[in-house]
C-alpha cells in the first residue's frame, strides 16, 4: 500500500521534529537559567554558601603577588 521510502521519509522527519523540539526546550530552559542568574537569583548556586572563602583566596594570592612584586624590586631573584 504505502512505498517503503514514504514510511523512512515520514519516520524520519517525525524523529527529527522530536529531536528540534527537545533542543528547543533546552534552549528555553537554558535562556531562563541565564535571565535568573542575571537577576540575581542563581538557583543552584545559591546553596553554596557566601563568598567570604573566595574573597580570602583571592586575598591570599595578592599577597602572594605583592611578595613576588617586592622581591623583584629589591633584587632577589626568586
Amino acid at each position: 500500500m504505502f512505498d517503503p521510502t514514504i514510511i523512512i521519509a515520514a519516520a524520519a522527519l517525525t524523529g527529527l521534529l522530536i529531536v528540534a523540539a527537545a533542543m528547543l526546550r533546552g534552549w528555553h530552559d537554558w535562556l531562563e537559567l541565564k535571565r535568573s542568574e542575571l537577576e540575581g537569583h542563581s538557583g543552584p548556586r545559591a546553596e553554596e554558601g557566601s563568598s567570604m572563602g573566595a574573597a580570602r583566596i583571592e586575598i591570599a594570592d595578592l599577597k602572594e603577588r605583592i611578595k613576588k612584586l617586592e622581591a623583584i624590586a629589591s633584587g632577589v631573584d626568586l
